[in-house]
């Protein structure tokens, strides 16, 4: 391969070659996270809502793996574009180290809060054992989880999209083929319920991880691991962590909203907080396709401002931007048209049905503006910015929302959380925007 490729090949066929792989494994991951809650949905409507609950612990998991995964492809993809190969094996050795340690602490920890977690939301004694159930195999896996995004984003940091689009798509589609197998005891295998769908996510993460082992192993790359980069060097870790904090930050952030907004739907109704789980399931299948280009973008426009090459970072973002609002766009007209029949797919209940199709109708108000939100973060964590990408999450899940949820409800009830997603990503676009032109100027 050409190892300067992503500053000579041409923009947009860059572009496309880089991020297509990502966004077809992102539908596919989307239509996993459908699949897998639809059958989960099979249980019960207890089930689901336990679910829905779990996520926001299963997100900060996540969070944490992925952004800290984004510091270690924009420290690589930096370094190669400068030229300087030992310092980019030192921020792939080091950052898988440091993973390995976040996974111990997380495991311990969240298997640890779990049952004051999900009683924080719910009095429900059966849908607090339904979480329990689920979330401790789940996170049981927790490990396997952070070590296989992080040799995901090493190997988009060196351009190896098409390894990493194999990788995610074995794991997503055998999720999807261990899902009824295990949840309902199909041929020799028990029903297992919750404890089902966990293993099959558990599974189906641990092959990806054994694909990209495979690979590491039998073919070369432009970065290695290295035991004598093993010693942790605090300039590397600092460096690794700017980025890495914020990009976790960034992630965990919905986290901490999923859960605020949880608690003031709550006084509602408990219907609210299945809605708003079933709007998360779906608007990954948006926002997962979009994360596909930006997950392309990450390492063209490190590596190019590594090399000193301004002008072809401009035009990356600019056409990034216009292929994620595309993307919103697409799922704007679906949630308008068919809001009943989505959120059928996970109840059958009239009321929840209905409180669903006004959510999605009101909160798919904000979705092309988002682009601009999520593409200028994407891009800022690739340039090793992660100070100013945080202020765009803050925002975006903290600062503008939850005050707009807790007023707007005060006067419209759950009908004014929906409109306080919309009216965030407008100010937020405005932000975003403003920060990423700063950014990159200086």
């Amino acid at each position: 391969m050409n190892e300067t490729f992503m500053k000579e090949k041409p923009v947009l066929p860059l572009i496309l070659s880089m991020a297509l792989p990502m966004v077809l494994s992102m539908l596919v991951n989307s239509l996993y996270n459908i699949v897998d809650s639809f059958f989960v949905a099979q249980i019960s409507e207890d089930a689901m809502t336990a679910l829905s609950l779990v996520y926001p612990v299963q997100n900060l998991i996540n969070a944490v793996g992925i952004g800290f995964g984004i510091g270690i492809n924009a420290v690589i993809a930096f370094y190669l574009g400068a030229g300087d190969r030992e310092k980019a094996d030192m921020a792939a050795t080091q950052g898988l180290l440091l993973a390995v340690l976040h996974s111990v602490v997380l495991t311990i920890g969240c298997i640890a809060v779990m049952p004051a977690f999900l009683r924080m939301f719910t009095t429900s004694e059966a849908v607090v054992d339904l979480g329990l159930r689920y979330s401790v195999v789940a996170f049981a896996f927790t490990g396997i989880i952070v070590v296989g995004v992080t040799f995901e984003k090493i190997f988009q940091a060196v351009g190896s999209m098409k390894i990493t689009m194999a990788a995610l798509m074995s794991g997503c589609v055998a999720n999807i083929l261990l899902d009824p197998v295990l949840i309902f005891g199909l041929g020799p295998f028990p029903a297992m319920g919750m404890e089902g769908a966990a293993l099959a996510t558990g599974i189906g993460q641990t092959l990806s991880l054994v694909i990209y082992l495979a690979v590491y192993a039998a073919r070369p790359m432009q970065v290695r691991l290295s035991r004598r980069h093993l010693a942790l060097s605090r300039w590397m870790v600092l460096r690794l962590y700017a980025v890495g904090i914020p990009a976790t930050l960034n992630l965990a952030l919905p986290s901490i909203l999923i859960s605020a907004l949880n608690a003031i739907l709550a006084a509602y109704s408990q219907v609210y907080i299945l809605v708003l789980g079933i709007y998360y399931k779906l608007q990954t299948f948006l926002y997962l396709p979009a994360n596909g280009f930006v997950q392309g973008m990450r390492p063209l426009v490190g590596y190019n401002y590594g090399a000193g090459e301004r002008q072809r970072v401009n035009q990356i973002y600019r056409i990034v931007l216009c292929m994620s609002g595309l993307i919103m766009a697409a799922g704007t007209v679906i949630c308008l048209l068919i809001p009943g029949q989505l959120m059928a797919l996970f109840t059958q209940t009239p009321e929840t049905i209905q409180a669903g199709e006004t959510a999605l109708r009101i909160i798919s108000a904000g979705f092309v503006v988002s682009a601009v939100s999520v593409t200028s973060s994407g891009a800022l964590e690739g340039l090793g910015k992660g100070g100013p990408s945080l202020v765009i999450a803050l925002c975006r899940y903290l600062l503008i929302i939850l005050p707009a949820a807790w007023l707007l409800s005060r006067s419209f009830g759950p009908a004014g959380v929906w409109n306080a997603f919309w009216i965030t990503e407008v100010v937020t676009a405005a932000v975003a925007y403003g920060v990423y032109r700063r950014a990159v100027r200086s």
